[in-house]
């Protein structure tokens, strides 16, 4: 993910009450990460992929994931924003 996609992306999760921000991956990769309860953080995007998937981890551990979302790699800003916003996670209570 580029950076600039990645800031429209977080500005519009913002903009939705969303915790999220740009998360810097390496020297040249971002991801979105977004705060969930209970101490986890999904980071979505993280691994390069085409399309759209998350990591939800806590304490550096993996506690579930949300696979591609089909369709995902023509997404809009917009429609990533809506995906991202309204996405069901599991396991994320401490």
């Amino acid at each position: 993910m580029l950076r600039e996609e990645a800031e429209v992306i977080v500005a519009g999760l913002q903009d939705r009450d969303v915790f999220a921000h740009v998360h810097q991956m390496g020297i040249t990769k971002v991801a979105i990460r977004v705060a969930l309860p209970g101490g986890a953080e999904a980071i979505w995007d993280a691994d390069g992929a085409a399309g759209l998937e998350a990591q939800v981890m806590r304490d550096g551990v993996l506690i579930d994931f949300v696979p591609v979302i089909p369709g995902s790699d023509q997404f809009t800003a917009e429609q990533a924003i809506e995906a991202i916003a309204s996405a069901q996670y599991r396991n994320t209570a401490p």
